[in-house]
């Protein structure tokens, strides 16, 4: 019997737009079709990554330059595609990340102004030709993404902190990121009620769970 890869999912979108809500969505949508996987998230998923994660989301630290975040991003990215990301496909686990590369794309790229250039070169020294086989955009107006935000009441971090053009700007460079590649990236609506914003991504995630469960049966 030959060992089936495992898919990564990728889940994208700025503040406040449900991502933690919809992975554990997709994660008990894999139980169920009895498809192993691990949930890890971006900045983060390993030691190392964690600790970036810490230096670059705290509030009450100076902020780095541009250039220096950028760099964090990618390094924290290096070392959780090593240890957990690509070891995990290579078994036929399957990956559901919150967040990838496509979020230094619209952070980085759009709201902090660094150039696709840059980007596009660390994103081949780091992961090569390694995609998500499926990015779900989770968008919504940003004005009441950060209502959601506030409606959490807990303190926002130096990334939550910032004003709302900055999250104009990121939002319009992830759908630029969805015109741009539009095979793995799917669209969903975020402002919509919960169970309606379920319903889109179940509809997106089924073709990869009835592929995985065809090529079972067949092997």
């Amino acid at each position: 019997m030959s060992e089936q890869k495992g898919r990564f999912i990728t889940l994208e979108g700025g503040e406040g737009v449900g991502k933690t809500t919809n992975i554990n969505f997709i994660t008990a949508q894999l139980d169920a079709a009895a498809i192993p996987w691990v949930k890890t998230r971006e900045p983060g998923g390993t030691p190392f990554a964690e600790a970036v994660r810490n230096l670059l989301l705290a509030s009450d630290t100076d902020a780095p330059s541009h250039l220096t975040e950028l760099l964090l991003m990618f390094a924290g990215r290096a070392d959780h595609l090593d240890k957990v990301i690509r070891p995990a496909l290579a078994k036929g686990i399957w990956v559901i990340c919150d967040r990838f590369t496509d979020a230094s794309y619209a952070y980085q790229g759009g709201g902090r102004g660094q150039s696709e250039t840059q980007l596009a070169l660390l994103e081949k020294l780091v992961h090569s030709d390694l995609q998500p086989d499926l990015t779900l955009l989770l968008d919504m107006p940003v004005e009441a993404a950060s209502l959601r935000v506030d409606n959490r009441g807990q303190q926002r971090d130096r990334f939550e902190q910032e004003q709302l053009d900055f999250f104009q700007r990121v939002r319009d460079a992830y759908l630029q990121r969805a015109h741009q590649h539009p095979l793995r990236f799917r669209l969903v609506d975020a402002s919509l009620n919960l169970e309606a914003v379920k319903t889109q991504v179940g509809e997106y995630l089924k073709p990869l769970i009835d592929e995985a469960l065809a090529t079972r049966s067949s092997v």
